[in-house]
């Protein structure tokens, strides 16, 4: 079990899905809790704080840098600064490429992407001050390859494997490392709105949900918010001290075809 008591992390989009069950795992090995969300927190906030660690939240919207900065002044001011950066809140919309809503791609990689850069290079500060860190971008499978219809999204994601790759060299020498985790289907809120959309059109909903994962995920099982967790807990402790600028994919098979 890796044990965090004394860490603080800090997890964007963490009011539900996978921030959510990554924040989960991180209380359970005894990290403080930063959440981020919009909305009202109370309810997250007692169920991660059952679990005995300091916890906090903050509204910020990541598509804005100044509130951003203002989440990670927070951070320093209440807890001390942040140990665990996961760059998870993301938001998704598809369309074909000529087709693509302009407003629609500028937010996309406002929230997907340069939030990641933002939210990164004000908390490398702290944690090369502290001499440890760790940052855990939650990119996708589609950071590693295309889908149709999803420019915005894959575009985001490849760049955040990027920047992940750039982070960890910059600080190779440090006991901060970056690292990506790369998710096949989870069933998030995003994901149910694609199954739903396919139900419309008068296909049984269980068999949309087959037919989506059958198109890409060879288990035909979804990837969950703890097996992120988990894989999150694993790149905090010392056994992933050296894996540093990782795009690591749990996609149930998707890549190996």
């Amino acid at each position: 079990m890796t044990t965090l008591s004394g860490k603080t992390a800090l997890v964007t989009g963490s009011t539900s899905g996978i921030g959510l069950g990554i924040a989960l795992s991180l209380a359970k090995a005894g990290a403080n809790l930063i959440l981020n969300g919009f909305g009202d927190a109370s309810k997250v906030i007692a169920e991660v704080e059952q679990f005995g660690g300091k916890v906090g939240h903050h509204s910020a919207d990541v598509s804005d840098p100044a509130q951003i900065a203002d989440m990670i002044a927070y951070a320093e001011r209440e807890f001390g600064g942040v140990d665990i950066l996961v760059n998870n809140a993301g938001i998704q919309h598809v369309a074909p490429v000529d087709e693509f809503p302009v407003e629609r791609w500028d937010s996309i990689i406002a929230i997907n992407l340069s939030s990641v850069f933002h939210s990164t290079r004000l908390s490398l500060p702290g944690m090369r001050a502290k001499g440890w860190g760790r940052v855990i971008n939650i990119a996708s499978v589609h950071g590693l390859v295309g889908s149709t219809g999803k420019a915005a999204y894959v575009a985001a994601k490849h760049g955040v494997i990027g920047l992940t790759k750039v982070v960890a060299l910059e600080t190779a020498t440090s006991n901060v490392t970056c690292n990506a985790i790369c998710p096949g289907w989870v069933l998030t809120p995003l994901v149910q709105k694609q199954i739903d959309d396919r139900a419309a059109t008068g296909i049984d909903p269980q068999q949309a949900q087959h037919d989506l994962l059958a198109e890409k995920q060879p288990s035909l099982e979804f990837v969950t918010p703890p097996q992120l967790g988990e894989l999150v807990l694993f790149l905090c402790s010392e056994a992933g001290a050296q894996v540093r600028g990782a795009a690591w994919n749990i996609d149930g098979g998707w890549l190996a075809q």
